[in-house]
């Protein structure tokens, strides 16, 4: 599943077409989707996991779910969900969630929870995770609600860094280390963003589907970890279960 860094790539290679109208729709979507024909885009958002084509009235919001992709100008052999042309090229959402959302989304997406956005707000998410402090830390970090865009990869990569055990209950972690690890979570989207943009993501994980911890030089524990039953990867030696 594509996590908020990706997302953001992804509305970057697509603003090319912004202002342009539409000249041809098809997909299978389950959406009015002639409803953009004739039609220019206003913008181009993104929110966490969410990437939204906004026109004057309505907007779609994009979901790639686990495997959904895209493509640029040219086609895959199987129909879109989503196709989209122009004057100046097309581009196609395949295995994809699509919703057509009247309105505009600055009335529906709160940016200061986007770890992605300028409007993040650091102050507000420890708030918010404090106040979660019956839950594992491994399902706050996944929390849409509070981390936007953070997903699996970014989860793992930040308690490991943070050295904190993914099991660790909000409340048992010291306040001093869990403002480090809200910064940690947010300072590594940024650091995806980079690799992910230069082709060198999978070079700079250090915990995600590694064998061996390079701190400890032991095996991690691989294991499917919280209420979503994510895979998690961690140390048992030196991430703590506060």
């Amino acid at each position: 599943m594509p996590e908020g860094p990706s997302i953001v790539i992804l509305k970057e290679e697509l603003q090319l077409f912004k202002g342009q109208k539409v000249l041809e729709v098809s997909g299978n979507a389950k959406i009015d989707i002639q409803r953009m024909h004739g039609k220019k885009i206003r913008d181009l958002m993104s929110w966490g996991k969410h990437f939204l084509i906004c026109f004057d009235d309505f907007y779609l919001r994009i979901h790639l779910l686990m495997f959904g992709t895209y493509r640029i100008n040219e086609k895959r052999d199987f129909d879109p969900r989503l196709s989209l042309r122009f004057k100046k090229g097309e581009f196609n959402f395949y295995t994809c969630s699509i919703k057509l959302i009247e309105g505009k989304p600055e009335a529906d997406y709160d940016w200061e929870v986007d770890t992605m956005s300028d409007s993040w707000n650091g102050k507000r998410a420890l708030k918010v995770v404090k106040e979660r402090e019956d839950e594992m830390i491994c399902d706050v970090l996944l929390n849409q609600d509070v981390f936007a865009g953070v997903g699996n990869i970014i989860k793992n990569e930040a308690l490991f860094i943070a050295k904190v055990h993914p099991e660790t209950k909000v409340k048992d972690i010291p306040a001093k280390k869990l403002k480090e690890l809200v910064t940690v979570t947010r300072d590594y989207c940024f650091d995806f963003y980079k690799w992910k943009k230069e082709f060198v993501l999978k070079q700079h994980w250090l915990a995600y589907k590694k064998r061996d911890c390079p701190r400890c030089n032991i095996p991690f524990v691989r294991t499917y970890m919280g209420k979503g039953k994510r895979l998690t990867f961690y140390c048992g030696n030196c991430q703590v279960l506060h």
